[in-house]
């Protein structure tokens, strides 16, 4: 079984050395430090997720800066916009289409990553997820548990929020991430941990009975959460990945150049002990992706 290059549907860079946070004192990979990270992980093309909601970092990208930076590195990246629910006329009936339809003539392939800090069903989120179906637009979202002190768009425990969108906008494909959405997939769930990486055992939860009713749910598999979900419970977690085989994305969210992700080489090592299907490895780590950025 031979392996292949991956594509990565969660990054973030910068053109410039730039601060991601205070908290983590850390500054943005540059594109070649991103190149040399792709090659010895042996990742082909990431998508770079704007990021211009400044609830989530210190340097915000705009559309146009993550435009550029895809067109500087077109061997590198693919890139998603970025859109805030108040951005426009902080209104309910702002016409998101329209700021969409302009970036697409400029290759974009999505929206995210979502970071917004309100509620995921608030009637300004609902009408921008209404406009990112419109232009059949799929969209990344980061799931959080509070408005203030946190960041990404805020849901209650079980999800329900998420429930609302999926039903409501049963065209719109969207890219669930983050602790508070992976923690889902087992049962062992709490208000306590629920923004964190739980541990143990997996009996399959509220997040496994979504994604067999939404055919619009789709996995992103990217950071600490992500891989802890496949990961944690080896057994569940290649059944997971063979259920869901189609809709789950390869992914690292690496944003400073000192980040390590084991999930790319867990793969690797699944495919060689003959505990995951080529055919599944493959979708998983880059037909997936390609299919959906229209690449394939």
């Amino acid at each position: 079984m031979e392996k292949i290059k991956k594509i990565d549907i969660h990054v973030h860079s910068r053109k410039i050395r730039s601060i991601i946070r205070q908290t983590n004192h850390k500054t943005y990979a540059l594109p070649h430090e991103l190149r040399k990270i792709y090659d010895d992980w042996g990742i082909e093309k990431g998508v770079l997720l704007t990021r211009i909601s400044p609830e989530m970092h210190f340097h915000v990208q705009t559309n146009e800066q993550a435009m550029e930076l895809a067109a500087d590195y077109p061997d590198l990246f693919w890139w998603f916009m970025d859109l805030h629910p108040k951005m426009g006329m902080n209104s309910v009936e702002t016409d998101f289409s329209y700021f969409i339809n302009f970036y697409k003539q400029y290759g974009v392939k999505g929206v995210g990553e979502l970071t917004a800090n309100m509620e995921i069903d608030h009637p300004m989120t609902m009408n921008l997820f209404k406009h990112c179906e419109k232009c059949q637009m799929p969209t990344t979202i980061h799931i959080s548990e509070q408005i203030g002190g946190m960041y990404g768009l805020v849901d209650e425990l079980e999800l329900p929020g998420l429930h609302k969108v999926l039903e409501t906008f049963p065209n719109l494909k969207i890219l669930g991430h983050s602790a508070c959405f992976w923690s889902h997939i087992g049962k062992n769930v709490n208000e306590s941990n629920w923004n964190g990486y739980v541990s143990g055992e997996v009996n399959p939860g509220i997040l496994v009975e979504m994604f067999s009713q939404y055919p619009n749910l789709l996995g992103d598999l990217s950071a600490g959460s992500g891989n802890n979900a496949i990961m944690r419970d080896e057994e569940f977690g290649l059944w997971f990945l063979e259920q869901f085989q189609d809709r789950l994305y390869f992914g690292t969210d690496l944003s400073s150049a000192d980040l390590y992700f084991e999930f790319p080489f867990w793969l690797d090592r699944k495919l060689e002990e003959g505990k995951i299907k080529e055919s599944v490895y493959k979708k998983i780590c880059r037909e997936n992706a390609l299919k959906l950025l229209g690449e394939m």
